[in-house]
């Protein structure tokens, strides 16, 4: 796991063409708004948070964010343990968040 400024976060994405980001935010959160074509699974759900991510492509380097980046970090040491090689957290996560942002 790599925590990453926004800056490197985004740059990093930018170059990236084997990449998903991923939300993992509650629901509530993530209808106050979303970076654009993230993936949302809420860590908070415990063995179904772990049961979503153990069907995503390992070998896609994931940029993971929450609110403030707590539990993003948590979610990128899970996804190591899983077998997830490129786990990437956004540091201050989406409350900090200068880039784009959809409904």
């Amino acid at each position: 796991m790599a925590d990453l400024s926004q800056k490197d976060w985004t740059k990093q994405l930018e170059q990236d063409n084997n990449s998903v980001v991923l939300d993992v935010r509650t629901q509530e959160e993530v209808e106050l708004g979303i970076i654009p074509n993230a993936l949302h699974i809420d860590i908070y759900k415990g063995q179904g948070f772990i049961d979503e991510i153990n069907k995503l492509d390992k070998t896609k380097n994931y940029y993971v964010y929450c609110k403030a980046g707590g539990r993003s970090a948590q979610a990128c040491a899970v996804m190591n343990q899983l077998g997830f090689a490129n786990a990437y957290n956004l540091v201050g996560g989406f409350s900090e968040w200068e880039g784009e942002v959809t409904d």
